[in-house]
């Protein structure tokens, strides 16, 4: 054996995988029907476990849980007493790390290189609420005149419904669940049906933090039946969804009749923009980063490529090498730089796409799935030449490490290039024109742009698309706008004059 299989073998060795079953109101569980679905390694397709198949009752016994324990321990709770909850969760998944990120990159593909920064950015969400809630979640106050005084407090709302992705689940599910508990809501998270490896260990990990009973709550299942029940149930106060487009217009549909309050962080298709003045090897690094990190299953990925006439050839030569040099293979070895997408069905969705540009006239350039991995779900990384903006690979969003590469004379062109798309989540522009940087970046049409950078973010910061990548903002102390409810108290200060309607005058 060589030591990359030793390694693979002893982290093997180490995995802690059973059969997973719902986690309510304090305790592990099968699902009311005692139903399960398998669980799929993308890397094989062989079966990894066994999920239990949660739906209709089961969300509403998690959600009576969670909002017993709203209206009981959890809301009665002091500040203090809470985000200690909180910060004891950071520090237990501080001491899992080790065990979290090849759980993660065994579930759903991604390398464990990539992983293990994801797992610990996901310990400093939690810590990072518990110090934001403590120092920033203050209300203001406005004083008129000398006769009264208002001011604002933050409420929280009750049970929080959250449905996260299956694409960095770990990360995506703490980066929800932190600041949901941390501003005094309780939780039921319906995790991804592909990914339920880690949304069990984090159940695991909370129940070690000893929160009390009902605060969390975890229902695996399905999006049409778990996932709509918790829409639906009219004790749940709001749902943070990230996902599909397609998913999150139904969402929003189905929990109008409640008045639900909805965060939707939905897809993506971000512009690239390189001109000709902008330093090149950075721009590739980041360019390549960009599309082909997490196997190119991330909202935020740089999928159309715009470039300026003037380095066009050079800069797609030099991206076709980097294409050929990328080290397409097994999640669990270090070196690996992309893995297997993370199920059959997204994988042949991604072929699709593949096939159509072909039909559309594009060149497609891609590097190589070894041999030995064909039983995985492997799509080599792919760059789309000869193609136009209007064409299909162009507009919709395949989430795969495929990224379109598009030409560009001028400034104006490049701008209603990068709009002329139903996204926007996110984008880049690299150019030394530091003037040009900040003018393309406030006219392109999303909710996050980056200049002269790779995707870098600010827990401090929001996030959030506009047009059809998502409504709302979370992150930072903005989420206290979706996570609580503002109350204003008006005061009286002295006996003002009120109107005296109906009383006789003397």
């Amino acid at each position: 054996m060589s030591q990359t299989q030793l390694d693979k073998q002893h982290i093997l060795n180490t995995l802690d995988v059973k059969d997973i079953q719902l986690y309510i109101n304090g305790e592990f569980v099968d699902a009311e029907s005692e139903k399960t679905f398998e669980n799929l390694n993308p890397f094989t397709n062989e079966v990894i476990n066994h999920v239990a198949e949660g739906d209709k009752a089961d969300i509403d016994k998690a959600v009576a849980s969670a909002n017993a324990a709203f209206k009981g321990t959890w809301r009665k709770m002091k500040v203090a007493e809470r985000l200690d909850y909180v910060k004891k969760i950071a520090a237990v998944i501080d001491e899992h790390i080790d065990e979290i990120a090849p759980l993660e990159s065994y579930d759903t593909g991604l390398p464990i290189s990539q992983t293990k920064k994801m797992v610990a950015r996901a310990a400093k969400n939690f810590q990072f609420y518990a110090e934001m809630v403590a120092s920033r979640m203050v209300g203001e106050a406005y004083q008129a005149d000398d006769e009264f005084i208002n001011y604002t407090i933050h409420k929280p709302h009750g049970v929080a419904g959250l449905i996260t992705p299956w694409n960095a689940p770990f990360m995506l599910e703490t980066w929800k669940i932190a600041p949901a508990l941390a501003t005094g809501n309780t939780v039921v998270l319906k995790p991804a049906e592909w990914s339920p490896l880690t949304a069990n260990k984090l159940a695991e990990v909370i129940d070690k933090a000893g929160l009390p009973k009902g605060v969390f709550n975890v229902v695996h299942g399905f999006g049409e039946t778990a996932g709509a029940s918790l829409v639906s149930n009219r004790d749940v106060k709001l749902i943070s969804f990230t996902g599909e487009t397609k998913t999150g217009s139904e969402i929003t549909k189905n929990g109008a009749d409640s008045l639900k309050r909805v965060s939707m962080e939905l897809g993506g298709k971000s512009p690239i923009i390189v001109f000709d003045d902008a330093d090149f090897e950075r721009a590739l690094d980041a360019c390549t980063w960009g599309i082909f990190s997490f196997n190119g299953e991330r909202c935020t990925a740089n999928s159309r490529l715009f470039l300026h006439e003037n380095i066009y050839d050079a800069f797609v030569e030099a991206l076709k090498e980097r294409v050929g040099n990328i080290i397409v293979g097994d999640p669990l070895d270090e070196k690996t730089q992309v893995g297997p997408l993370i199920h059959t069905t997204h994988f042949n969705n991604v072929k699709r796409y593949l096939e159509i540009a072909k039909e559309e006239g594009a060149e497609l350039v891609s590097g190589k799935v070894p041999e030995a991995f064909k039983r995985g779900n492997f799509v080599a990384p792919t760059i789309v030449l000869n193609i136009t903006n209007d064409k299909t690979v162009a507009q919709e969003e395949v989430f795969g490490p495929v990224l379109t590469v598009m030409k560009f004379k001028d400034e104006d062109e490049v701008i209603d290039l990068a709009n002329d798309v139903e996204y926007g989540l996110a984008g880049y522009v690299w150019t030394k024109d530091i003037q040009r940087g900040h003018r393309v970046a406030q006219a392109i049409d999303s909710g996050m742009l980056w200049i002269n950078s790779q995707n870098v973010r600010d827990l401090r910061i929001p996030f959030g698309g506009s047009k059809s990548s998502g409504i709302g903002r979370e992150g930072g102390h903005y989420a206290f706008d979706f996570y609580t409810e503002k109350q204003v108290i008006h005061v009286a200060l002295t006996d003002h004059h009120i109107p005296q309607f109906g009383k006789k005058k003397d």
